[in-house]
């Protein structure tokens, strides 16, 4: 009898972490979106963004029976780009302004781990980003229910290219949030750049290792291609522009290796920035 009450006490001490512990994430993910929300940056890419929606209805007339096509192409792009400077400039800067600012001592001298300080960052930009993609998003819509003067099936079709736009966002801020746990923001900033670049290109990084004579050569590019993201499984831009939507197995798959990445970036960061000493 005692050793089950004393592992229900034990059970009930553990809830009580666990619900300590994802109130403060969650309050620390609150603070970091109102941050990005009162930064106004973000306001004018998602202004730039319809701006240019807004322009390629135009780009679109000029184009015979292919306004929908050059809306879709164009906005979706937009937004894949300006979400990625989004990811990138604001992503490298939630932990050195912190640091920064040494408000980050006040934080640790709460009851406030630094795991749980860069899941909340990390999750408040995710947050941020997903208002911007909703917003982006629906730009492109109205778009294309002016150019068509009501209903366009390809709206809908749309709806799944960018949620995988998206989820490759939240994979980026994943990168931006483990280089800045260690480097300088501007050094930050250029690495997950190149991340994205390249993991655009992963088909083709895995063809050029196959491709060469090189043994050496062939591990390192094979090593390349498995350790950086493959956003190529998230690109269906073109696709959405035909009216072609990802299968169901797809995005599915997609969500899993993205849920699995970014858990593995978060892993690293927190190790990283758990032996880091701010003194």
């Amino acid at each position: 009898m005692e050793f089950s009450e004393a592992k229900i006490a034990g059970q009930v001490v553990q809830e009580r972490v666990s619900k300590g512990r994802f109130s403060r994430i969650l309050s620390i993910a609150r603070n970091a979106f109102l941050e990005a929300v009162r930064d106004r940056v973000l306001y004018n890419l998602v202004l730039f963004v319809l701006l240019l929606t807004a322009s390629a209805i135009f780009v679109g007339e000029l184009s015979a029976g292919q306004e929908a096509k050059v809306i879709i192409d164009l906005g979706l792009s937009a937004s894949l780009l300006f979400g990625a400077f989004i990811s990138i400039f604001v992503g490298v800067g939630l932990v050195y302004k912190e640091i920064e600012r040494r408000t980050v001592y006040a934080i640790f001298s709460k009851p406030v781990g630094r795991g749980e300080f860069l899941v909340g960052k990390y999750l408040g930009l995710c947050l941020t980003l997903l208002v911007n993609i909703v917003v982006m998003g629906a730009g492109v819509s109205l778009a294309l229910l002016y150019v068509r003067r009501g209903w366009d099936p390809l709206i809908t079709s749309i709806w799944p290219a960018i949620l995988l736009i998206y989820v490759e966002l939240m994979i980026l801020t994943a990168v931006a949030l483990l280089f800045s746990s260690f480097s300088s923001p501007a050094l930050s900033a250029l690495l997950t750049f190149f991340v994205f670049i390249i993991g655009h290109f992963s088909a083709d990084l895995k063809m050029l290792a196959n491709s060469m004579s090189s043994s050496a050569a062939r591990v390192l590019f094979a090593a390349i291609y498995y350790l950086l993201p493959n956003f190529a499984n998230y690109s269906y831009i073109t696709e959405a522009g035909h009216g072609i939507t990802p299968t169901a197995s797809a995005i599915v798959s997609a969500l899993l290796y993205a849920a699995l990445y970014i858990a593995a970036l978060l892993a690293a960061a927190t190790l990283i920035f758990t032996r880091r000493n701010f003194k």
